[in-house]
């Protein structure tokens, strides 16, 4: 595979997709979902047509744009020599990836931070090893005794109790992911995880200013970014928008309140859609979007990240252009769903 407009070249396996054969050898592509679903590593074929795809979205790549040649590198195998054209690439990360492992893990810890997120915490079971990754990335989870596999972001940096891997998931009726955790998973227990994954990273710019917009269980990789950026003295002035339903879906209150002393430019604006009149709630309240909206008018210093449920991710998208954020500065990660209503 060549890859244009960057020159790289790279050998694809026809059993892998290109977008993980790419991951494996550090090349780090633009992706999302890796399930043919939101379109982030959709690219062009310049030469050579001879792909065959995985089950995909029509969403994502409808038939007109398959015939015209596009195609989504996360389900597309290739079965001779191609060129593609990538439509959404990175220079800054682009050859920066790190080798994608398998390892297995301890879960040693469990505990529901919410009615409906768990922060879970597990550990390699080989000590000699460690699971390099950048703040903001994720790994695969197996599900044992199906084939499939389910991703979650890391709120740990690498740093940061080595060894030991955190995250935070979203509990979702009927998901298979999220039935397993709920019912099956003990202390103890071995899982396998496969990462990292990702370009949801800290982009090196430090002239601009930083705006974090999350929501469920979007909190993990912009709590890995912000926990590296105490770690590395990093003083960008930065806000988080973090938007819940009512005041009993807000976690980690605590350590993002002590982060404002740590980061002395670090400002954690949380607000609510429907609070409760039982919260006691005096902070914002509305759609997080339309909070930003009402809070921030010129953000043309700014660089976004943004994580968390689809139409969030879709109005922050709509949004932030039009308070001045510059498109390749906009940098997310949005989760979509499967057939049986789980995570991704």
């Amino acid at each position: 595979m060549r890859f244009e407009p960057v020159g790289i070249e790279i050998e694809v396996d026809e059993d892998k997709t290109i977008l993980r054969a790419a991951a494996e050898q550090g090349i780090m592509l633009m992706h999302g979902c890796k399930e043919g679903q939101c379109a982030a590593c959709k690219s062009f074929l310049l030469d050579g047509d001879d792909v065959e795809h995985d089950r995909y979205s029509t969403f994502a790549l409808p038939d007109y744009e398959k015939e015209e040649g596009f195609t989504l590198l996360c389900r597309a195998h290739a079965y001779e020599d191609l060129t593609i054209e990538l439509l959404n690439y990175d220079e800054e990360m682009i050859k920066s990836g790190l080798p994608i492992q398998e390892a297995a893990v301890e879960v040693i810890s469990k505990e529901y931070v919410t009615h409906d997120l768990v922060h879970l915490v597990v550990k390699l079971l080989d000590p000699t090893s460690s699971l390099k990754f950048f703040p903001g990335q994720y790994v695969d989870f197996a599900v044992p005794d199906r084939q499939a596999t389910r991703s979650f972001s890391m709120a740990n940096t690498p740093g940061r109790n080595e060894g030991l891997l955190e995250f935070v998931i979203k509990i979702y009726p009927d998901g298979l992911f999220s039935t397993f955790l709920h019912e099956e998973v003990a202390i103890g227990d071995r899982l396998d995880i496969t990462g990292p994954f990702g370009v949801f990273t800290l982009r090196d710019a430090p002239q601009s200013d930083l705006l974090f917009l999350g929501g469920g269980a979007g909190m993990a990789p912009i709590l890995s970014l912000l926990r590296s950026m105490a770690e590395r003295g990093i003083e960008r002035k930065a806000t988080f928008y973090y938007g819940a339903r009512r005041r009993k879906d807000l976690c980690f209150e605590k350590e993002l309140s002590a982060l404002a002393d740590i980061l002395p430019s670090f400002r954690y604006v949380p607000a609510l859609s429907e609070p409760d009149e039982n919260d006691g709630w005096d902070g914002e309240t509305g759609l997080i979007t339309d909070v930003v909206r009402r809070l921030e008018n010129d953000l043309g210093r700014a660089d976004a990240y943004v994580c968390g449920p689809p139409p969030m991710v879709e109005a922050a998208l709509e949004l932030l252009p039009t308070l001045g954020v510059a498109d390749k500065r906009i940098f997310y990660d949005k989760f979509t769903t499967t057939g049986d209503a789980d995570e991704q």
